[in-house]
């Protein structure tokens, strides 16, 4: 046994990879609906690892891969929180702000009320309001302070010990209160609600059942073989496409071998021809086109494709909108078939308002997906490399923003090079949107910086932490608990009725989507969406956690510069 631990306190690498391994193990246990998760897991092993000994990591490690993390964050979020800044969404921004502002102000009187030093504070915001960013951030603020190495490694040590204490009821009390608690005082059905904004924003379409779906809506290409008589006998395949509306011929064989199909070719008897369309229009194509046949011994290549939306033109504009004002020609042969926004599927119905940066999934040949796409923006695949001198010039304005000082109240306050490196990400997922050449960054490599870079982070501080996490414990343990479950509660209650009755939020579905995403609350979103059965929460979740991801990290030198007392 002292061998195991002489091996694991004097190779630090081995105990990080081995607390992040064992961490989201452990983060994947279940109780009922609730899980750990990888990161609150990562934390608490790191601390139990930490129990070993002192084991030693450079400093620049640490600083390093937060800063990879909140770069990532910003650089995710930056689409939607720039959108988020005007008057449509100003009523879920200003939500968003006052969950952010209440959550802050709750911590403060805590802290004032029973004498948390700096960094427990600190960990009661990082573990209350559930934003693992603050770890990053105040301990990056508490460095700065210029205090005696031992105080500053106290309270750095305190910020993770809040975090633990504080982190359960953290992220099981959101999801208490969207699920449970405002349904049951607002007497709302969360189901029945889901589905009459969603045949709202359908335009009067019946909403499905989980594990159902509509065939008739399904993209398909069938074959049929033109009779003499037929109604298409004469006709161009623009002058056909034009009567089928929502789909479209995209192949004509004539004796066995295919045509270059073109606007003016005109359909004989005797033609087989290939129609792609939505199922409950492809039923009627026997009347005009004659009887369907199998398929001939030919190749019909279709694809694919995702489509990020870029043209001003059609940001801000309805689907059935778009779809109503575009011409046969335009929209020839292009079906929508999936909409994404920051990662979320959204509901692909008339009523859903279109914003930058969604990810429109289309079906269709080739030629006909270059032209939609020359007038919308830019395909996916164009963005699959890393743009590593627009991310160098990112992390380096990032740190450089980090560097800068100003004083609160007297004290001298820096966001430090993790608050530096969100503002960076912001700014450069932004840049992204709206150039889209530039900055890329793939969703896939940005998601692995926020996730490995956090889990990098969490597990040092765990670590590092362990040696007088549990002395911690045991001084403000339950005190710490039960504040924590107040600066979870409260802001949300708070910010709810005044969502509802100032903010004028009303619909029961958005009103929810709001409070989670004000509290940045992933889980508690998840329980949302089962709940709701579709995807209608969505839009107004993705704005105020954009909002609310940028506020809650940034409360954290706020935090250290507002509350003054040190640990003894």
């Amino acid at each position: 046994m002292d061998v195991l631990r002489h091996f694991i306190v004097s190779q630090p690498l081995i105990a990080l990879f081995i607390t992040i391994s064992l961490g989201y193990l452990v983060g994947k246990i279940r109780a009922g609906t609730f899980v750990l998760g990888g990161i609150a897991g990562t934390l608490l092993v790191g601390v139990i690892v930490g129990q070993l000994g002192l084991i030693n990591f450079d400093p620049a490690l640490k600083t390093v891969f937060f800063a990879l993390f909140i770069y990532a964050v910003g650089f995710q979020g930056g689409p939607q929180f720039f959108h988020a800044l005007n008057r449509r969404s100003l009523n879920q921004l200003v939500s968003a702000f006052v969950m952010c502002l209440m959550g802050l102000l709750c911590v403060l009187l805590a802290a004032w009320l029973f004498g948390l030093d700096r960094g427990m504070a600190a960990g009661l915001a990082a573990g209350g309001l559930t934003q693992s960013a603050i770890l990053g951030t105040a301990g990056d603020a508490l460095a700065r302070l210029g205090l005696p190495a031992a105080v500053t490694s106290t309270m750095q040590t305190n910020v993770a010990v809040g975090y633990a204490v504080c982190y359960i009821f953290g992220s099981l009390g959101p999801i208490i209160m969207v699920t449970w608690f405002f349904p049951w005082i607002m007497k709302w059905d969360i189901r029945a609600e889901a589905v009459k904004l969603a045949r709202t924003l359908s335009g009067g379409r019946l909403e499905l059942e989980a594990g159902q779906f509509d065939a008739l809506q399904h993209i398909v290409t069938r074959v049929y073989a033109v009779a003499p008589g037929d109604k298409a006998v004469g006709k161009t395949a623009m002058a056909i496409d034009a009567e089928l509306s929502d789909a479209a011929i995209e192949a004509v064989w004539r004796e066995g071998m295919p045509l270059d199909l073109k606007d003016d070719t005109v359909i004989q008897a005797g033609d087989q021809v290939a129609v792609t369309g939505r199922a409950s229009l492809i039923g009627a194509m026997a009347g005009m086109l004659g009887g369907e046949i199998a398929p001939p011994r030919q190749q019909l290549v279709e694809e694919r494709r995702e489509i990020i939306l870029t043209n001003p033109a059609l940001c801000h504009r309805e689907l059935g909108d778009i779809h109503d004002h575009a011409s046969i020609q335009s929209r020839h042969g292009v079906f929508l078939t999936a909409v994404r926004r920051m990662g979320e599927e959204l509901p692909v119905l008339r009523k859903l308002t279109l914003q930058r940066g969604d990810e429109l999934h289309f079906v269709g040949t080739p030629k006909d997906l270059d032209r939609v796409q020359s007038s919308l923006g830019y395909k996916i695949s164009a963005g699959a490399v890393t743009d590593f001198v627009f991310f160098g010039i990112g992390m380096t304005l990032g740190m450089l923003i980090g560097m800068i000082q100003f004083k609160l109240l007297g004290v001298p306050v820096s966001i430090g090079s993790g608050g530096g490196c969100l503002l960076s990400g912001l700014l450069f997922g932004w840049l992204r949107n709206v150039h889209p050449r530039f900055a890329a960054l793939p969703v896939g490599a940005s998601t692995f910086l926020r996730d490995f870079g956090l889990a990098v982070f969490v597990g040092i501080v765990g670590i590092t932490a362990g040696p007088q996490a549990l002395a911690a414990i045991r001084q403000y343990g339950l005190t710490l608990f039960f504040l924590g479950v107040g600066v979870t509660i409260i802001p949300q209650i708070l910010t709810f009725f005044f969502s509802y009755y100032v903010l004028r939020i009303r619909n029961p579905i958005e009103a929810l989507a709001c409070v989670a995403g004000g509290r940045s609350a992933n889980p508690s979103f998840a329980a949302l969406l089962a709940k709701a059965g579709n995807a209608t929460p969505v839009v107004s979740f993705t704005v105020t956690y954009a909002v609310a991801n940028v506020f809650l990290t940034l409360w954290g030198p706020v935090i250290v510069a507002l509350v003054s007392k040190n640990a003894a």
